[in-house]
């Protein structure tokens, strides 16, 4: 019965089973998915289009929210019992079994993120995507000044914190091949504004830094992320 449901659904769709197959594990394996990121994600955002009401039908008995901004042309799925914009919470407990911790050193350089973002929100710097630009030296600046911390100081570890902002698609770069990462030019996408809560910003603007035993709710939860895989 669900089979033949399914099948039905998808020829609505204009859908075949194995393309269906594919932008759900991408969805789940990512948990984002931008459609300027890669000619990949573009494809996949355009048959998600085709499909979002079948998606949200096979995500939601498993308690995982999607997240769909048209504007901006991006998808994101929170697990169980996570802040999501705009939607009530959950009641139900979860355990976070979708869940991957973040380091420090990447919860703190989200937040700097996230404030370097709704500055330059207010200042108009954004540009027809929804993105701002920043430098490595101004989110280097932003770490000291509120939260005393800094960037890796191994050249290697710079680059892979880089590569796991972009990988949760809050970023866009080029050059991570190159010798240096000093000159990089960051390009921070809309999605930090999904993905960090209002009370991890309040939290942060008021006390400087988050308390280490109340650590700072950036969304889905403190200090862990949705549904991620490691490059």
């Amino acid at each position: 019965m669900i089979e033949q449901a399914l099948e039905e659904a998808l020829a609505q769709c204009r859908l075949t089973r194995s393309e269906f197959s594919e932008l759900l594990v991408r969805l789940l394996d990512y948990g984002v998915i931008c459609r300027d990121e890669s000619n990949i994600e573009t494809l996949l955002y355009d048959r998600f289009q085709r499909c979002e009401s079948l998606i949200r039908e096979w995500l939601g008995p498993l308690g995982l929210r999607l997240h769909h901004d048209s504007r901006f042309q991006f998808i994101r799925v929170y697990p169980p019992g996570s802040e999501v914009p705009g939607m009530p919470d959950q009641e139900e407990p979860h355990h976070g079994g979708f869940r991957a911790r973040l380091t420090q050193q990447e919860v703190a350089a989200i937040l700097v993120l996230r404030v370097e973002y709704d500055k330059s929100l207010r200042e108009g710097q954004v540009d027809d995507q929804g993105c701002v630009a920043l430098t490595l030296e101004a989110l280097e600046l932003g770490l000291r000044n509120l939260l005393k911390m800094s960037l890796p100081d191994k050249l290697v570890e710079r680059k892979q914190l880089l590569k796991k902002l972009r990988q949760l698609r809050l970023i866009q770069f080029s050059g991570e091949d190159s010798e240096t990462v000093v000159d990089t030019l960051l390009r921070v996408r809309p999605t930090i504004a999904q993905f960090v809560s209002e009370a991890a910003l309040d939290q942060l603007l008021e006390s400087g830094t988050p308390k280490e035993e109340q650590p700072a709710r950036i969304t889905p939860a403190s200090e862990d992320h949705s549904l991620f895989a490691q490059d």
